[in-house]
């Protein structure tokens, strides 16, 4: 019996899950965040040689028992320099060299297509795409809040407080978002909003793309600058799409599968939103609902790296136990 592992490392949580051959799950655990540049190196380690024993002891089995793991870091490539340390991370836990480090998006791209060439589209504080097709990968978006994450939960966070900063001047028409912004924010001016982000806040990425559902809602009940605001967003996170599908060399007539993750398409005006969008630019595009979670596609993934993809009867039998 073959076993791989998959870790999936996110800011807030890392999730271990182990899989056999046949698609069962023979342990999951969760455990610290595993954000290297927030917590160190050293924390990581730590954090991947704790997952690795409780995942290995709920399964009843051993590190050496595993076939091949994958490990998704975040930010992992985003700075060459720390590639090799990275990859380093993972060997004490496992006692082995029998696996792979990758950034996070392959796992949330491999748990949402099982694993199979086409594009997955991330909007959640960030955005960015990750695709595969014939062997061949891109990456697009994920620049960061800076100048990146166009149509993510950010974005429009932000473009919330730009269009609150000018419905309060009198640069745009006063609508709903305002007062929505107003209220969630709690200030007494509106001039204190400046105060609140700035220092209060201090510019958190987190608090700022938690506007991103005000605005949602705003959408929903018909307010005209927040429904700017998310069909802007829509356009941004296509057009991530389409470079990707270009970036990849998908035909013009070839079917392009597209799935999707992240908080902002918990949203069903959005992902509605997205998929007309994307179809009236081509109909041979394929959206799906992601099959299945991260943490499952790393170890998919793990499973392709050593040469023993799952089948589609193994497939439909992890279906059955663990879904998005």
């Amino acid at each position: 019996m073959a076993v791989f592992l998959g870790v999936d490392g996110g800011g807030t949580k890392t999730a271990f899950v182990l899989l056999d051959d046949d698609g069962r799950e023979l342990g999951a655990v969760e455990g610290a965040s595993a954000y290297h540049l927030e917590h160190g190196l050293p924390h990581v380690r730590q954090v991947l040689v704790e997952g690795v024993a409780a995942v290995t002891a709920a399964a009843g089995t051993t590190a050496d028992a595993i076939t091949y793991a994958f490990i998704a870091i975040p930010t992992y490539g985003e700075a060459s320099h720390e590639v090799a340390v990275l990859d380093e991370l993972p060997a004490q836990a496992l006692g082995h060299d029998r696996y792979r480090c990758g950034n996070d998006m392959i796992a949330g791209w491999a748990g949402s297509l099982a694993d199979a060439d086409g594009i997955n589209v991330v909007a959640g504080t960030g955005s960015l795409t990750y695709g595969e097709r014939a062997g061949a990968s891109s990456r697009v978006g994920g620049w960061g809040e800076l100048f990146g994450d166009e149509g993510s939960g950010y974005w429009i966070g932000l473009e919330a407080l730009f269009a609150f900063a000018r419905m309060s001047d009198g640069r745009l028409p006063r609508t709903s978002l305002h007062d929505r912004v107003r209220e969630a924010v709690g200030v007494e001016t509106d001039l204190d909003m400046i105060d609140v982000v700035l220092t209060r806040w201090g510019r958190s990425r987190g608090r700022i793309a938690s506007l991103s559902r005000l605005v949602v809602e705003a959408a929903q009940d018909d307010d005209a600058a927040a429904t700017r605001i998310v069909e802007r967003a829509v356009d941004h996170l296509v057009e991530l799409v389409e470079a990707t599908k270009r970036n990849l060399g998908f035909g013009a007539d070839e079917l392009v599968p597209v799935s999707y993750s992240g908080g902002v398409f918990r949203a069903e005006l959005v992902r509605s939103g997205f998929e007309r969008a994307l179809r009236a630019r081509s109909d041979r595009y394929d959206v799906r609902s992601p099959r299945f979670p991260s943490d499952i596609g790393a170890a998919l993934h793990a499973a392709k790296l050593a040469g023993q993809p799952l089948g589609e009867a193994a497939l439909a039998r992890l279906s059955a136990g663990r879904t998005v």
